[in-house]
């Protein structure tokens, strides 16, 4: 192999590199995600911050709050729309599961909810 020939091939390597590690470079909270009622949440975000957004239903448009981490593993906040508060929150992504929490008494005590993946 000639030394432009090397070069050709390794920068062909390096731009399909580009593009597909952006691929798998996304936090494993982006994405639409589905509730056992039907709803949907859309998680997106950039850096470290992903926020979740309500598809379809009755509170369609509105925030479900943010989170904040990285390797499947996210805090911050959770409302709970149809009780008009906002608690402590926890996020952890295994598979195509996403488990959702809401905490009050300093995480001590959680409800959470399992949303699969769409």
């Amino acid at each position: 192999m000639t030394f432009s020939s090397f070069i050709k091939a390794a920068s062909i390597a390096l731009v399909c590199g580009t593009f597909t590690t952006g691929t798998f470079a996304a936090e494993a909270i982006v994405g639409t995600w589905k509730r056992d009622n039907g709803t949907l949440i859309k998680y997106s975000g950039s850096g470290k911050t992903f926020c979740g957004t309500v598809l379809n239903g009755k509170f369609k448009g509105k925030s479900i709050g943010c989170m904040s981490g990285k390797n499947g593993k996210y805090r911050g906040k959770v409302n709970v729309l149809d009780e008009g508060k906002t608690y402590r929150g926890k996020a952890s992504v295994s598979g195509n599961t996403l488990k959702l929490a809401g905490c009050v008494a300093a995480g001590l005590i959680c409800k959470s909810a399992n949303l699969k993946r769409q």
